[in-house]
């Protein structure tokens, strides 16, 4: 599995693989897995190369936590990159208020409490650590500050504010005590990622689903900006949410949604001519983010060992430089994008 080593602003190197693993899936997300199926799966990504694991307290209310605990255990801490997330406490509850009803299965009991002060990331650093098992984590993303997550943009702003004025300062202490290594945010709106690059001193940014073969928005200022100021981007979502992965297919999925005919027809486009030059539609979409510079990488999820070991095959295709001269003379791909020539 090839690296790519990034020198964050704050002067760490951390080395990612290209194909990392997010583990919300085994955080049974959508439907309940094992915890021999989770343990196999795991294994299936580090026996394909991968050392980069990504997770947070709300996949599976704490499980995907505590299977990376099984996972890792006995493991050199120097052999993989792990990142978690803060931004919401986890509070003991009944069961049927729980968080994630009908969206995560078989966890325990727990809601989530937002909190982005300094003694929100505080606890939830030290509850990590515990249900991770491990002594250190390399990079802690802010957990969904964005208006996808609190629906309306006077909350995130809200939020944001808290963040910057008192849970950054915990970030800060953290990264500069090397208790981390590096610190960022972990949202789907690429939008306010731009605004927190602006308004503090961050590293690295999990930007979920914004940067894919389906949309390069994020071309407008926001990667530029992270090119000036040498800012990281772990690409989550490059499927977008699964319709890049099954195809303009009936019921295909698009950002947690059945897709609407206009994406449908356009993702019927880009499949035409990734068939013209005999590319799998995955295949181009697992790629296309790691052609520009600030990505260090890309993490679709996996919930079986079989779709993990499919990935890293997908991953290691070569693809045929004039697929992107023909996506963008088609009009299906920015042509600022960044691409082999």
């Amino acid at each position: 599995m090839k690296k790519r080593n990034f020198k964050a602003p704050s002067g760490e190197t951390i080395s990612f693989t290209e194909l990392g693993f997010g583990t919300a899936p085994i955080g049974n997300l959508y439907r309940a897995v094992e915890p021999e199926d989770a343990q196999k799966t795991l294994e299936a990504a580090w026996k394909a190369g991968i050392r980069y694991y990504d997770t947070a307290p709300l996949y599976g209310l704490g499980l995907s936590e505590t299977r990376l605990n099984r996972f890792l255990f006995g493991k050199k801490r120097k052999d993989y990159v792990l990142s978690t997330k803060v931004g919401r406490l986890l509070e003991v509850c009944p069961p049927q208020e729980r968080t994630g009803i009908g969206k995560f299965f078989d966890t325990p009991s727990r809601k989530e409490r937002f909190d982005y002060t300094y003694d929100g990331f505080m606890r939830s650093i030290e509850f990590s650590l515990e249900r991770l098992g491990v002594d250190s984590i390399d990079i802690i993303f802010v957990h969904d500050v964005d208006v996808f997550t609190h629906k309306s943009e006077a909350a995130r702003d809200a939020h944001v504010k808290t963040l910057m004025s008192s849970g950054y300062k915990a970030l800060v202490k953290l990264r500069e005590q090397k208790v981390i290594k590096a610190f960022g945010a972990g949202i789907n709106e690429w939008q306010v990622a731009e605004t927190l690059t602006r308004a503090g001193d961050f590293d690295i940014f999990l930007l979920a689903g914004r940067y894919t073969l389906l949309e390069q928005e994020a071309l407008e200022s926001f990667l530029p900006l992270c090119e000036e100021r040498g800012v990281g981007i772990v690409l989550g979502g490059p499927y977008n949410s699964g319709i890049l992965a099954t195809g303009p297919k009936p019921g295909a999925w698009y950002n947690y949604d059945p897709a609407p005919k206009h994406i449908l027809e356009r993702v019927a486009k880009i499949e035409a001519v990734c068939k013209r030059h005999k590319v799998k539609l995955p295949e181009a979409a697992l790629r296309f983010p790691l052609h520009h510079s600030q990505v260090v990488s890309v993490i679709p999820g996996g919930v079986s060992a079989k779709e993990v070991a499919l990935n890293a095959k997908t991953m290691g295709v070569k693809l045929p430089k004039a697929l992107w001269k023909e996506l963008k003379a088609e009009g299906l791909l920015r042509k600022d994008a960044p691409v082999p020539r």
